[in-house]
């Protein structure tokens, strides 16, 4: 190859790792604002956000309803990436649960605004939620076994209860500002190591 050609290869190259940087950019953003107003921001606040132009937006993503679904998935994969790395940091396996869980509290927060923004595509709705319990269900099932076998839990509590419990606990949320789901959802997790101490407590009783 010549000189032009590996100057063409690499300017390619280079396009090709902006796309990505931006469309990351623009994932990032519309999830904050998502948390924050919901699925039906305006446009305009999440490339404000991003710090890009709006035209930049709807480059990447035609329709609110193709945004939404990749904020989903960045989530859902950010939520599925983050329970190791919470776990390996410590302090203890039930600390790394509840950190986790506070990323899948955020999550839930765009999750409940999907089926209005995809209106009747029940189908492409389906095969997202398939894509959320096979990546999400392993990596809580990790968490909570590692609290488990620490004893700061019990053993028999199972994942997907604990997430339909947490994801329960999350939908008041929609309809009333005042509700603080968050601060439920923290109680309940703290609640699975006070369960496990008293427990332990009767046993030594």
């Amino acid at each position: 190859m010549n000189d032009s050609g590996r100057s063409t290869g690499s300017a390619a190259c280079s396009r090709r790792k902006d796309a990505r940087r931006n469309r990351q950019t623009l994932l990032d953003a519309a999830a904050t604002v998502f948390v924050d107003s919901g699925v039906e921001a305006p446009v305009r606040d999440i490339a404000a956000e991003a710090g890009v132009g709006m035209g930049t937006v709807y480059r990447h993503f035609p329709t609110r309803a193709d945004l939404v679904i990749a904020v989903y998935r960045h989530q859902v994969d950010a939520c599925a990436e983050a329970g190791p790395v919470l776990l390996a940091a410590g302090p203890t396996p039930h600390a790394a649960l509840g950190r986790w869980v506070d990323l899948f509290v955020d999550f839930l927060v765009t999750k409940h605004g999907l089926a209005s923004a995809m209106h009747n595509d029940k189908a492409r709705f389906e095969t997202l939620h398939a894509y959320f319990l096979d990546r999400l269900v392993p990596v809580c099932a990790q968490l909570l076994d590692a609290a488990s076998a620490a004893g700061e839990i019990h053993s028999d509590l199972d994942a997907l209860q604990l997430m339909h419990g947490i994801g329960n606990l999350c939908i008041g949320a929609d309809s009333d500002p005042d509700y603080d789901a968050r601060r439920l959802v923290a109680l309940l997790v703290a609640g699975l190591g006070r369960a496990q101490e008293v427990s332990d407590n009767r046993r030594r009783a």
